[in-house]
């Protein structure tokens, strides 16, 4: 069976909810089937701590049948927290030292806000790279998210990120590039992946660093990539972790920020995302938008509700396949004892044999 309710998280019961299958720890014990432990160290701001974990569970949860997956979020110092996030992080999170005692089999990292110009300047900077410190060395593999990408990268291989001219924002094909490797074994060779940041790490300075490139897009460029072992750390620069309507709350907020003078500019549609139908509707409220601000006029609730039979999910079946294909790889390459990162034999320089 896949995820094991292991706490009262109560992302476990909105899982539930939605129709995935959740195992409750009495009937796990009564199976004999073998444990995989996932830490996810979510640095998302408070508005999206709860999603995240949705997303990324979920996508957990959808890989091998025959395993039991037990998902361990944890965070770290440097990140501000309104008293209610902190307080679910303080009854469901577990203290990054008792991941450390406890040990993991692969650990994921969310992406996170920034308020500096330099990643190095961040206040959860060095926490980060504590923990990633830990995991090279304790941790089969490590998959990082869009920021923490960036940091990672930085830290590792000293590429700083570039900024781009305008936000990357929507949904974009990727092909895959390299079809041997084992992560995207049997996936389609051209998919979808929603992107969304302001900052990018190009092909040419990866490769460059040893960096195996296995999925980019024209438009927006790499989105997959892992290090020169080819399995140790994994990077995404999108987001398939996203649900249908991620890219939509993203659309509000910055059409809000507008509203209250936040920003300068109304945000153009996410890319690839909006189908006429729905771009007609938002086009009428935008005009209804700057009416409203222009002359105090009682603002109209945002029509999200309208467009939610427009919005298409182009990408999570081949989101699933990546995990699934990752964390198999983790089940073939760990140690039962989850504290050693491989089973004996396997080369960490070279896990894959590539």
């Amino acid at each position: 069976m896949p995820l094991v309710a292991h706490t009262d998280l109560p992302t476990f019961q909105r899982l539930r909810e939605e129709g995935e299958e959740i195992v409750d720890p009495e009937r796990a014990s009564h199976q004999d089937i073998r444990e995989i432990h996932i830490g996810l160290l979510n640095m998302m701001p408070d508005a999206a701590l709860e999603a995240t974990e949705r997303q990324f569970f979920r996508l957990v949860g959808a890989c091998n049948q025959i395993v039991q997956f037990h998902v361990h979020p944890f965070t770290i110092e440097g990140l501000t927290r309104s008293p209610e996030a902190q307080a679910h992080i303080n009854k469901y999170y577990e203290p990054f030292a008792k991941i450390q005692q406890d040990g993991l089999d692969a650990l994921i990292i969310s992406g996170a806000n920034v308020t500096r110009q330099s990643l190095p300047e961040e206040d959860f900077w060095q926490p980060l790279t504590e923990v990633f410190s830990w995991a090279r060395e304790n941790v089969a593999s490590v998959l990082c998210s869009c920021l923490a990408t960036h940091a990672i990268i930085q830290y590792r291989y000293g590429i700083a990120r570039t900024r781009l001219p305008q936000k990357r924002w929507g949904v974009f094909a990727h092909k895959v590039l390299d079809r041997t490797h084992p992560l995207v074994a049997e996936i389609n060779t051209r998919f979808d992946v929603p992107h969304s940041r302001f900052n990018e790490i190009f092909q040419s300075d990866m490769e460059k660093h040893g960096l195996k490139i296995l999925a980019a897009s024209k438009e927006a460029g790499v989105h997959l990539a892992v290090s020169e072992d080819g399995f140790r750390i994994v990077f995404f620069q999108g987001h398939p972790e996203y649900d249908d309507i991620s890219l939509l709350k993203e659309y509000k907020r910055e059409v809000m920020r507008f509203y209250h003078s936040e920003t300068a500019d109304y945000p153009p549609f996410p890319e690839h995302y909006f189908g006429e139908a729905a771009q007609r509707i938002f086009t009428q409220y935008r005009q209804h938008v700057r009416l409203a601000k222009k002359t105090g006029q009682q603002l109209e609730k945002f029509p999200e509700l309208q467009v939610l039979e427009y919005l298409d999910n182009t990408w999570r079946d081949t989101a699933k396949a990546v995990f699934n294909n990752w964390l198999g790889k983790v089940y073939q390459l760990t140690d039962q004892d989850r504290r050693k990162p491989f089973m004996a034999g396997i080369d960490p320089d070279n896990p894959l044999d590539l």
